[in-house]
């Protein structure tokens, strides 16, 4: 049951259960040493999760605060503070659609998928195939995966793929445009740029949002397009993304956020260890070993060991050192388990 501990120089348990976060402890207690705990329902009422939702408008959403809706028309600044707050109630606290705060967020996000099974709004009325990806990868978490509206985003998923089996962030991407164009074509109430170069390589930044939705479906993650861009995306561990040129340095590989945000390698971990690569894949062990030689004497990881992306720590930071800590054991524990 503790093997996975004992791969590790540092035991991350008493820190974790050390944490004053009662959501922290509880998710420790269940899913690391695997005892009995209350009911989930109790870490929902945490007064973090109901400042959440106090703040959740009557359709579901929650409001942007942003002062550039008149700037760009065409960005749905609810629906990108929508995603945001949705990431804390369903992968840190766990709900799901037997709350009815639940039931109204997916709705919300469901009413901006499109007649083609796409997310769309956060990048104006273009594509956003990432955006989709993580969306959906918390509709699914949140009680959704049977819902045909899921099915529809998974069709859509797989029909924009690039030929080599990953993603790009959309469209845009695989055409040469300025960046003041790509500003225009995503805040503007302009033309939908379609899907045209298949062939040019895929982001790895946006395969890992993407694979998510995957990983988090007990079928889709079974299947081949599921296995194939998880080889795709390991294979790219610790590599500059050869696309996007804000998120093109190989630091962004270990700069970690939680609940997930951008892609990471404990992001990736997280999605390919629930596809099912073993542990002893060569990419797979790189990833682990490099993990396990940078933990820190507490049992936490740092948030970002990237030169560039350096980290102020303060009492939001630190929690979030726990939090990743929490992945990353429920990583290294999932990986003992494939065989």
């Amino acid at each position: 049951m503790n093997i996975w501990r004992k791969t590790l120089k540092f035991d991350p348990i008493p820190s974790l259960l050390n944490s004053n976060t009662p959501a922290i402890e509880y998710f420790t207690r269940r899913d690391l040493l695997e005892e009995e705990v209350p009911d989930i329902h109790s870490i929902w009422q945490l007064p973090t999760v109901q400042k959440i939702l106090k703040k959740q408008q009557a359709n579901g959403s929650w409001k942007s605060t942003s002062k550039n809706r008149t700037k760009f028309p065409a960005i749905n600044y609810d629906l990108t503070e929508t995603w945001k707050q949705f990431r804390y109630l369903i992968d840190q606290y766990e709900m799901n659609n037997t709350d009815t705060s639940i039931q109204k967020a997916a709705e919300f996000i469901f009413s901006c998928q499109t007649q083609e099974g796409d997310i769309r709004g956060i990048l104006g009325n273009q594509y956003a195939a990432y955006y989709t990806g993580a969306l959906m990868s918390l509709l699914i978490k949140g009680g959704y995966v049977a819902d045909p509206r899921i099915e529809k985003g998974f069709q859509w998923l797989l029909s924009v793929r690039q030929t080599d089996g990953g993603w790009l962030a959309g469209a845009l991407m695989a055409v040469d445009f300025s960046w003041k164009e790509v500003t225009r074509l995503t805040s503007q109430n302009v033309e939908t740029i379609p899907y045209q170069n298949f062939s040019s390589p895929s982001s790895h930044n946006w395969t890992g949002m993407i694979i998510r939705a995957f990983a988090a479906h007990p079928d889709y993650r079974k299947s081949d397009a599921a296995k194939h861009a998880a080889e795709l995306l390991k294979s790219k561990f610790f590599q500059k993304d050869p696309h996007y040129t804000s998120y093109q340095d190989a630091g962004y590989w270990v700069r970690f956020q939680f609940p997930f945000w951008w892609n990471h390698l404990v992001s990736a971990l997280d999605s390919i260890s629930l596809i099912g690569i073993p542990s002893d894949d060569k990419d797979i062990r790189n990833a682990l070993d490099w993990l396990m030689s940078n933990q820190q004497e507490n049992g936490l990881w740092e948030l970002s060991y990237s030169k560039k992306h350096q980290v102020k720590y303060n009492t939001k930071a630190r929690e979030i050192q726990l939090w990743i800590c929490l992945a990353i054991c429920r990583i290294l524990k999932r990986f003992n388990n494939i065989h």
